[in-house]
């Protein structure tokens, strides 16, 4: 069973440049140095307001980096026309609105499924894989197999802002039997939202999850010990994990399919 990988998100590498509308700090260096010290793929969310990652950014990442491009963004034609003609490996699609801090919640995709298959249906076309970045509900994952999602991504804010012991355990339950039904409908899954050094590693153990996507606590990290240290410390211990859930199957006979 392989390890889940970890998606570095570089969106507020950018945040920080643009407080100076300037050049500096370069999420394309943050990128480079995220991959050497262990990323598997960059993440970065182009808004529609950009008010972090632009254009430009993307289409350099596409080219520089080595390992996957993974754009999240919403349905909006302008954007995906962009994401058409940058071609990143991944596409996740998420919501979005212009008065939130960070996204807040899944894509409703009994809402905007006839959206969520036209925008599906453009950007495999184009030769790029989709993801939807949805909560870890039953309906909402049976609606991404429905559309012909590919990948799902459970959106883990509710465990990572859990206030106490119990609520975080409940949470965590919720999202190990979310990525199990997911896993038995075909689905590929991932997970990410909201998740720190503290809460990773439960999330990593889950059977099922391929994939973590963290940004804002790295890039936090990154200020006070520097980017390598801050993406090696997170790729480790999504590394213990692994083992752990290596023994665990081993144990009870489980396997993933690929």
């Amino acid at each position: 069973m392989p390890r889940p990988q970890l998606g570095v998100n570089i969106d507020h590498v950018a945040t920080l440049r643009q407080a100076r509308r300037g050049y500096l700090p370069d999420p394309v260096e943050a990128a480079l140095i995220a991959e050497s010290a262990g990323a598997d793929s960059i993440v970065c969310h182009l808004r529609e307001d950009r008010r972090h990652i632009q254009d430009a950014d993307v289409r350099a990442l596409k080219t520089r980096i080595r390992t996957r491009l993974n754009l999240e963004m919403s349905l909006a034609p302008e954007i995906v026309e962009q994401a058409i003609q940058i071609t990143p490996h991944q596409a996740t699609l998420v919501p979005e609105r212009r008065a939130e801090l960070t996204t807040e919640g899944g894509l409703d995709l009994l809402a905007h499924g006839a959206r969520v298959r036209e925008t599906l249906r453009c950007l495999t076309d184009a030769g790029i894989a989709v993801s939807v970045f949805i909560d870890p509900e039953r309906a909402q994952i049976a609606q991404a197999q429905a559309l012909g999602v590919a990948i799902v991504e459970l959106h883990t804010g509710r465990y990572a802002e859990a206030t106490t012991p119990a609520a975080a355990q409940r949470e965590l339950r919720h999202l190990e039997t979310a990525a199990r039904y997911a896993h038995e409908l075909g689905l590929r899954v991932n997970a990410g939202h909201g998740l720190d050094y503290t809460t990773t590693e439960a999330v990593a153990q889950l059977p099922c999850i391929e994939e973590l996507n963290i940004g804002f606590a790295i890039i936090a990290r990154a200020v006070v010990v520097g980017p390598e240290q801050a993406v090696r410390e997170m790729a480790q211990l999504i590394h213990h994990a692994s083992d752990q859930r290596l023994a665990t199957s081993d144990q009870h006979g489980i396997g993933l399919r690929r």
